[in-house]
């Protein structure tokens, strides 16, 4: 993993720089930086700039995207969102719902759903009710975010994975240089299951039903027999194609062994094949 303070190609010249510039000022113009935050929020909602991106088999963190997300809550203004029936809503100016038109090709089912401006969705895409995708996120296209889903503030989504049902993608905004959760193209992530702390399932993984991947829980390899941890830069990594399901591992203390205690750790029992690739691939009856 590495950090970055520019990005993507192709955004206004000048602009990290600037908010580099106000993100450290503690006296800044409100107007002058309202319209350098307005340039930058739109661009984080077009896709065009990122809060992390592949580059050479890596991940890169923009610090800059993140610090000027962080601008926008302290340029903002609490204000009453539109309210529905007798329930209102109070956020920052900063950050409203994302515009969403037909033209977009996302497919966003009534139910008590939100996506905040500032997060990118792309044509394709599936939202199922209710489900939240906060800023900075990013979610490729052909993607299913099923019903009681959160993806996390930065979160990584890639192209054809599928959150299942009430599984959380966990948030990273702080620190800065942190990278954010990463979910690469065509994996499947089960229900009740929770991915945090930068984790990265690298692309075909199956992340089954209840699973809690953090940058400390080790993943024990069944096939490979060896113990995932996290890599110097902080990050666990989940390999191409790895079918990971709950498992558990007995405590060595003479006080767990009088109660048969166990730890909950996430186990590799295969790696992807025909068989699994015919069943994840049933979600497309649903598009």
């Amino acid at each position: 993993m590495n950090r970055s303070t520019s990005s993507a190609k192709g955004i206004p010249s000048g602009l990290a720089e600037q908010i580099e510039k106000l993100y450290d000022s503690r006296s800044v113009q409100p107007r002058d930086a309202f319209n350098v935050f307005e340039k930058f929020i739109t661009l984080l909602d077009n896709g065009e700039i990122r809060a992390a991106e592949p580059a050479n088999g890596t991940w890169v963190v923009h610090e800059w995207v993140k610090k000027g997300i962080l601008l926008g809550f302290r340029l903002g203004m609490l204000k009453r969102i539109p309210n529905v029936g007798n329930f209102s809503f109070y956020d920052k100016h900063t950050f409203p719902l994302k515009k969403i038109s037909r033209n977009d090709n996302i497919r966003v089912v009534p139910g008590g759903s939100a996506v905040r401006k500032g997060a990118y969705v792309a044509p394709g895409v599936v939202v199922m009710p209710p489900a939240y995708i906060n800023i900075g996120a990013y979610v490729g296209k052909d993607s299913m975010i099923d019903s009681h889903a959160l993806v996390g503030s930065c979160a990584q989504i890639g192209a054809r994975v599928h959150i299942s049902a009430a599984a959380q993608i966990g948030g990273v905004l702080e620190p800065v240089g942190a990278l954010p959760v990463i979910i690469e193209d065509g994996v499947l992530v089960g229900g009740n299951s929770g991915i945090y702390e930068g984790a990265i399932v690298k692309r075909g993984a199956v992340i089954g039903a209840g699973v809690v991947l953090t940058a400390s829980t080790p993943v024990y390899d069944c096939i490979k027999e060896t113990v995932m941890t996290k890599t110097s830069a902080g990050t666990l990594i989940i390999p191409e194609h790895a079918v990971v399901v709950p498992g558990a591992r007995a405590l060595s203390s003479a006080f767990a062994r009088t109660h048969g205690l166990s730890l909950s750790t996430p186990l590799i029992v295969k790696y992807r094949d025909e068989k699994t690739d015919a069943r994840t691939a049933l979600e497309e009856l649903l598009r």
